[in-house]
């Protein structure tokens, strides 16, 4: 043990008192057995006021029920816990919760059986040793003591009369040595027997992904929401300050765009920071393409932006769509009319729908294209927005991809119909190559 005396001291006293709690834990089983001796052999001596030996033998038989005791899987949380804070481990060295599988368990019982046995054996040397140590220390001093007859190995007169303090002293030091050692042996022995599992590690890191997706996920939906908000109303207030005195109508519907923009970008950072709040790890609530699409391309155009919009008709009815389906497409749509009106100001932007067959089953394709010819190096670096793009696609098992080809910059996003609830059905009433509905301004 490093550090100041002070320091060793208190981990010793600490270890101590994590060895007197394993000789409580142990006493109940040593009871029981004793009790049970008596039942099975109502003739045999008393083990508890008899000789060493037979104590010594209900020891040893109470420790296979120490051992199946110790495989309860609260064990592990409790001993854990002891062992933490008494043996001065580190944090993350012991597990934190319940053994959950057997493997957890044997270990567990392991400690468990080690912890009480050696913990008794030091509680029961802890009782009997001090009261001894004090009458050898006292017994030059008292002739009472003197006059009794003790059971030394030696006798205690004449000129060996003052080996008896240095007897007791030696005592007591044993005993510090004992307690010592019994305290680094389960300090030791705790992390391979009370440590994390494999199968515990895999569990935590598990949780650290879903939480670490969840965050990943929320930070998505904050950007592509408040992120559109504010181009869009940034965009919006400049077209109206443009046309004030000339068209006060289109001033009127921009402001009102502006409104509607900034109550819908409320309600949807409500939701994001109330999942936030419960501390749920599922997604945040917000429109998908049957309840926001309109809504989106309106706010959209209200910049002054020339939006054509084209819904392949083979898709059925929006709402048709799997949530998460059509949850996902609209952040995307979202983004990628964020990037146009951001980076490709005044330029015409198309927008498509479309029902596709692939390789791996029908997909919704959504396509967001426009002039590139001012497009912004954000846009050819990558940013946020498109990283979040391509991992919403490769969570639904699809793909996006963004790319500057004969001056126009075209944002692509295949997601598949096949994770659509009831899309099977659905597909054997439309046609494969459907009709367009188009929308233009």
């Amino acid at each position: 043990m490093a550090g100041p005396p002070g320091g060793r001291v208190r981990v010793l006293a600490l270890r101590w008192v994590h060895l007197l709690q394993g000789g409580a834990l142990l006493m109940p089983f040593f009871l029981l057995v004793n009790v049970g001796i008596g039942v099975v052999r109502p003739g045999s001596a008393r083990l508890l006021d008899g000789a060493l030996g037979p104590q010594f033998l209900t020891f040893g038989l109470c420790l296979p029920l120490v051992a199946a005791a110790g495989l309860l899987p609260v064990v592990r949380a409790l001993e854990s816990a002891a062992a933490r804070t008494l043996c001065g481990l580190p944090d993350g060295a012991l597990a934190h919760g319940p053994a959950g599988s057997w493997a957890a368990r044997r270990r567990c019982a392991g400690w468990f059986t080690l912890h009480a046995g050696v913990g008794g054996l030091l509680s029961g040397a802890s009782l009997a040793v001090p009261p001894m140590a004090l009458v050898l220390l006292a017994h030059p001093l008292f002739p009472v003591l003197r006059s009794e007859r003790w059971a030394w190995p030696w006798a205690h007169a004449g000129s060996a009369l003052w080996t008896a303090p240095v007897a007791g002293l030696a005592l007591l030091a044993a005993l510090a040595a004992a307690v010592h050692g019994a305290g680094a042996l389960l300090a030791r022995c705790a992390p391979p027997l009370l440590g994390p599992t494999p199968a515990d590690r895999l569990a935590a890191a598990e949780r650290r992904a879903a939480d670490l997706a969840a965050r990943n996920r929320l930070a998505r939906d904050l950007h592509d929401s408040v992120g559109h908000a504010l181009s869009a109303v940034a965009l919006q207030a400049a077209a109206a300050r443009r046309v004030l005195d000339s068209d006060p109508q289109f001033v009127r519907t921009a402001l009102a765009a502006i409104e509607e923009t900034g109550r819908s970008a409320v309600a949807e950072l409500d939701g994001v920071l109330g999942v936030l709040r419960a501390g749920e790890s599922g997604p945040a609530p917000g429109p998908g393409l049957d309840t926001g699409l309109e809504a989106l391309i309106a706010r959209s155009r209200a910049t002054g932006t020339r939006i054509e919009l084209r819904v392949d008709e083979s898709l059925g009815p929006l709402a048709g769509l799997d949530a998460q389906v059509s949850a996902e497409s609209f952040r995307v749509l979202q983004e990628g009319l964020s990037n146009a009106l951001r980076h490709a100001p005044g330029a015409t932007v198309s927008v498509r729908l479309e029902r596709q067959r692939a390789p791996e089953g029908e997909m919704l394709t959504v396509t967001v294209e426009n002039a590139a010819r001012t497009v912004r190096e954000p846009h050819r670096t990558g940013g946020r927005g498109l990283a979040g793009i391509s991992e919403r696609a490769a969570l639904l098992g699809g793909t996006a991809q963004a790319e500057d080809a004969d001056g126009v910059w075209r944002l692509t996003a295949r997601l598949p119909l096949a994770h659509a609830a009831g899309g099977e059905h659905r597909r054997a009433d439309v046609p494969g190559n459907g009709t367009e509905r188009e929308s233009t301004p």
